[in-house]
C-alpha cells in the first residue's frame, strides 16, 4: 500500500485544515486507515482513524471534538478534518494502514501498522 498525505501547511490558532491520504494499491475499504502525528520531541501518536468497516477508531483526548477522520471511498482517500487548531496541534501528521485482520487494540499504536505515508507537516501558529 502506497500513501500520500497533503494538506498541511501553517494556520492561525482557532482555524482549520483538511488533510488528506490518498492510498494506492488497495481499496480503503479493505484496510484500517489511522491518522498518527508527532511533534518535535515527543512520541508518535494516534489521532484517529477508520477501521476497514467504516467504523472511526478511538479519537485522542486532545482532539475529541474538535477532528474528524473521514473516508471517501470514490477517491479512495482518508480525511482528518481539524477544527479550531491550537498551537500544541503543531506536528508531523502521517497516515498509515494496517491489515483488515489486524484486532482494534493493536490500532491504537504505531506498531500497529505495516505501511506509512512520509508526513505532511501541520503548524499553529499566529
Amino acid at each position: 500500500v502506497q500513501l500520500q498525505a497533503s494538506g498541511g501547511g501553517l494556520v492561525q490558532p482557532g482555524g482549520s485544515l483538511r488533510l488528506s491520504c490518498v492510498v494506492a494499491g488497495r481499496t480503503i475499504s479493505t484496510v484500517n486507515m489511522g491518522w498518527f502525528r508527532q511533534a518535535q520531541g515527543k512520541e508518535r501518536e494516534l489521532i484517529g482513524g477508520i477501521r476497514w468497516t467504516g467504523v472511526n477508531i478511538r479519537y485522542a483526548d486532545s482532539v475529541k471534538g474538535r477532528f474528524t477522520v473521514s473516508r471517501d471511498n470514490a477517491k479512495n482517500t482518508v480525511d482528518l478534518q481539524m477544527n479550531s487548531l491550537k498551537p500544541e496541534d503543531t506536528a508531523v501528521y502521517y497516515c498509515a494502514a494496517a491489515s483488515k485482520a489486524k484486532i482494534l487494540s493493536t490500532l491504537w499504536s504505531p506498531g500497529g501498522y505495516e505501511d506509512w505515508g512520509p508526513g505532511t507537516l501541520v503548524t499553529v501558529s499566529s
